[in-house]
């Protein structure tokens, strides 16, 4: 390269938006926690922001856009941490695979209070918005099976669909009622010893049916 020649420098407009769309994806997120989807607004986000509203409407085309880019944001950071907790190498079975799928998914949303609040909205306060949550959710799940799956398949005959989403469900369930009222069905979910008891019963259940 000749001493002349400059290196292309990060346009400082494209590098002002990155930074704006940052503040307020956590400005609606900051929102939806504090204030659920009945204070999800263009105006609440845009003071939480500290930003002209327009921004909200030339960067997102408006709250459904930033409705969609609030789930995929919630949603990818799903799949980041279910990564994470999967840690290196590939699953050994199919059973494997979903042995971590479960079991990562049961940390990861026991310890995201906004997911797990999106969640009891989208069963006690369904409508267009939380579907766009749901439907990016369902999305990124499918997509870390798939990627972390490889050529691992199922047992024949087995309906792993709709099994994986019982198990799925009925992790959502556990850890909505352990923060919500402490346990369920006479099961206490406060200590890890606890949870220590749902995990091995995941891998039961999951190595019985796979």
């Amino acid at each position: 390269m000749k001493m002349t020649d400059k290196i292309a420098e990060p346009n400082p407009k494209t590098r002002d938006r990155a930074r704006t769309e940052e503040v307020i994806i956590a400005a609606a997120r900051s929102v939806l926690a504090d204030q659920g989807f009945q204070g999800f607004g263009i105006n609440a986000i845009a003071r939480q922001a500290g930003c002209d509203k327009q921004l909200l409407y030339r960067y997102y085309g408006g709250l459904d856009g930033l409705a969609d880019a609030i789930g995929n944001d919630v949603a990818n950071g799903l799949g980041q941490r279910l990564t994470e907790q999967a840690g290196e190498g590939v699953p050994d079975s199919y059973a494997g695979l979903i042995e971590k799928l479960v079991l990562g998914f049961i940390e990861v949303l026991r310890a995201d209070s906004l997911l797990q609040r999106i969640i009891a909205w989208e069963i006690s306060e369904p409508g267009p918005m939380v579907i766009r949550f749901a439907s990016a959710r369902s999305f990124v799940l499918r997509r870390w099976v798939e990627k972390q799956r490889g050529d691992l398949m199922p047992p024949p005959a087995i309906d792993a669909p709709a099994i994986n989403a019982m198990l799925i469900a009925a992790a959502q369930h556990l850890v909505l009622s352990a923060s919500s009222i402490g346990g369920f069905a006479g099961i206490d979910l406060v200590t890890d010893e606890d949870w220590s008891r749902i995990r091995a019963s995941v891998r039961q259940l999951v190595r019985a049916v796979y």
